[in-house]
């Protein structure tokens, strides 16, 4: 017999022995990776210092307001610009593009402005009327009035022309107007009184177009923000719905989960069912329509997609996307039936434990709550570093000067050899930067800010599946169940971890971390040498990419199984990493049947939960629910609630089915253990169910 079991199990690894004292989870451990654990703790110091010193330096406002040639910001309260909250450029013309103007400074005086120019004036036609005042507020403030024109435009004082404008983004953009058969932008334009020339405007009218792009962009975003306003109620209500499916799903598969299974498998078919039929009834529809036949690609982009649902192209590449997948599913189905039916014996076992540890239904909340806590520290972390470099300005200036492009001191330029050096120059403010040696080392700051984020959000997740790890392997190695369960197994399971495995979920968590810190710097790598044309950096940035995204998925995996192993044992990270890795390897069959098999059930189930909420979300936004078709707001664009719902809904779903899909690994593995343990007798009996007895009866056929 034992020889059979040595085979059965191959040679990875030795089984587990015999032990008469083991109960379950052993209570009495020591602490692990104690030294891991100091490090974390330092590095947290660590990261906290760089958070302070991040928000004693860092000025958000930076990233808010825009700022003028004198590095002030525009309409920021407590400054003399707090009523001038646009920025004015004198020459808008010399900025290559308008997406710069978003983040960096064009080289042309710029100062802030009550409101943007409505009308077209020239100085010279302006200056000594009465439109002089209004063109004043244009103008450098505290301009002398004994300037005649031409000291006025030397000295960078007034802009020589005034065109409409339009506020995006608090900076002016020119408004693109034909006047008497003339392009007006800037002071590019030809008037009536004859100042200006006439120019090639083509680069004039690329950036119209650039800056017409910019403008649909913006309203695209305006547009799906009022979507959000008149209709967050309802997505909060069918995130609701959403959740109250799943705790429903959840009750129903305690007592009826074999039922439960099959009803689900048979939804998904029918949901997807009706999905193919839905598209082909909308494709057969608009035979005929005029426009109907356009084709995706001579389409392009269109910010209203609701134009797209006007396409038969577009209803046949849904109905070919829907039926592959139900292909798929069909397929799957029946080559897994038998091995179906015994996953639902390890749903059955798992809803039993959930049903006794009901409270672990909602630690998800504070796995949410923490991470929240991880992402705004990262964030304004971020945010305060990015602006905590101290203004830079350069001299500009039109003509060839040898001192362009160096830096200036705004107040003692004017009267410094360098402004006579370069007649016509402006010492004006041209980004945030620092030459210090906190400024040089701000990216690796943002990089170490990057790293503990991973590191911390890791950590996080480790300590939730090692908690609901700890507490349904209470449950399984309980002999008389449920008398044998602690009282409060799911605490116990929280205060084990913090107590004594703080340095081993540290240390999985660093693995990871060191990872996906890696494929951060990856990508980034890749985008900065998108431009070259080096095809062997680019296959071998490829490669590089596709293994560390492999890495990662193993460590997850391994770092999983790993934590069951220290929530059972209290072994070190090293330990538990080892034992889960050659217990799944002696039994890898069992592993790719049964595991994977019940990960797929529970993709459908979510795969349900979501196309049921989406589906009734599509009706009720679209008004074809004719009793509240009166209720639904109306909407600029109805996918913007509806994709809302539909993520929304599969991550509350992902919640709820992450608890179950814990609760499957953990009794998965206590189940090999137990085998191994264990062989049935009077003397060594299983401590598993009866129904996964019949489990073991079914795998050994």
């Amino acid at each position: 017999m034992g020889d059979e079991r040595l085979h059965y199990y191959g040679k990875h690894g030795t089984p587990q022995k015999y032990d008469p004292t083991f109960k379950g989870p052993i209570y009495k451990r020591g602490c692990t990776d104690v030294i891991c654990c100091v490090f974390l703790l330092l590095a947290i110091v660590g990261y906290v210092a760089v958070g302070i010193i991040a928000w004693t330096r860092g000025d958000p406002r930076k990233v808010i307001y825009p700022t003028d040639s004198r590095g002030e910001f525009c309409g920021q309260k407590g400054t003399k610009n707090a009523n001038k909250s646009f920025l004015f450029y004198f020459n808008i013309v010399k900025c290559a593009s308008p997406l710069v103007l978003l983040e960096f400074q064009c080289p042309t005086p710029q100062i802030c402005v009550e409101k943007c120019p409505d009308r077209y004036l020239t100085l010279l036609s302006a200056y000594g009327s009465q439109d002089f005042t209004y063109y004043k507020q244009f103008c450098v403030p505290g301009v002398q009035k004994s300037k005649g024109v031409p000291e006025l435009l030397r000295d960078g004082d007034c802009p020589a022309v005034l065109t409409p404008s339009k506020p995006l983004a608090r900076r002016c953009f020119p408004a693109i107007h034909i006047h008497k058969g003339v392009l007006m932008v800037g002071n590019e334009t030809t008037y009536e009184d004859g100042l200006g020339s006439r120019k090639n405007i083509t680069e004039l009218v690329e950036g119209a177009k650039k800056a017409n792009g910019v403008l649909e962009a913006r309203q695209l975003a305006m547009r799906i923000f009022e979507d959000y306003t008149v209709s967050w109620y309802w997505i909060i209500i069918g995130l609701v719905i959403a959740m109250v499916m799943s705790l429903l799903f959840i009750i129903l598969l305690r007592f009826v989960a074999g039922i439960m299974v099959w009803v689900m498998i048979v939804m998904v078919i029918l949901v997807l069912g009706y999905g193919i039929f839905h598209c082909y009834m909308e494709y057969a529809r608009l035979r005929g329509e005029a426009g109907s036949d356009v084709s995706l690609m001579d389409l392009g982009f269109q910010t209203d997609f609701r134009v797209y649902l006007h396409l038969r192209q577009t209803w046949m590449a849904f109905m070919i996307i829907l039926s592959i997948l139900e292909v798929i599913i069909i397929l799957l189905l029946i080559f897994l039936r038998k091995r179906i039916l015994i996953a639902i014996a390890l749903i059955k076992e798992a809803s039993r434990a959930v049903g006794y540890v009901m409270c672990s239904l909602l630690y998800p909340l504070v796995t949410f709550f923490l991470l929240c806590l991880c992402i705004a520290y990262w964030a304004s972390t971020a945010v305060f570093l990015s602006t905590s470099n101290e203004a830079v300005y350069k001299i500009f200036n039109d003509s060839a000067c040898p001192l362009a492009g160096k830096t200036c001191n705004p107040e003692t330029f004017p009267s410094s050899n360098e402004s006579h050096l370069c007649p016509g120059a402006h010492c004006q403010f041209a980004f945030y930067g620092g030459e210090s040696g906190y400024h040089r080392a701000l990216l690796g700051l943002q990089i170490f800010n990057v790293f503990m984020f991973f590191w911390l959000a890791n950590f996080v997740l480790a300590l939730g599946q090692v908690t609901l790890a700890g507490a349904f392997a209470s449950y399984y190695w309980a002999f008389n169940k449920p008398d044998d369960l602690p009282a409060f197994p799911l605490f116990s399971a929280f205060g084990r971890a913090l107590r004594y495995h703080t340095g081993s979920l540290a240390f999985g968590a660093l693995i990871l971390a060191i990872v996906q810190i890696t494929r951060v710097m990856l990508e980034y790598l890749d985008q900065r040498l998108k431009a070259a044309e080096n095809r062997f950096a680019k296959f071998l940035m490829t490669c590089l990419k596709c293994c560390f995204w492999c890495l990662e998925k193993f460590i997850k995996f391994l770092n999983r199984n790993a934590y069951i192993m220290i929530a059972i044992y209290g072994t070190n990270f090293c330990t538990s990493a080892r034992n889960a890795f050659f217990l799944l390897m002696r039994n890898i069959i069992r592993v790719a049947v049964l595991d994977k098999v019940t990960d797929f059930l529970f993709l459908l189930g979510k795969l349900l939960i979501v196309g049921s909420v989406g589906i009734l979300a599509f009706f009720f936004f679209t008004h074809r629910i004719r009793i509240v078709q009166d209720t639904a707001p109306p909407l600029n664009y109805y996918w913007v609630p509806i994709l809302t719902v539909i993520v929304g809904s599969y991550m509350i779903a992902h919640g709820f089915f992450s608890v179950y899909g814990m609760c499957v690994d953990t009794l998965f593995l206590c189940f090999l253990e137990d085998l191994e343990r264990n062989d049935g007798s009077a003397e060594r009996p299983y401590f598993m169910s009866s129904n996964l007895k019949k489990l073991l009866n079914k795998t050994n056929k």
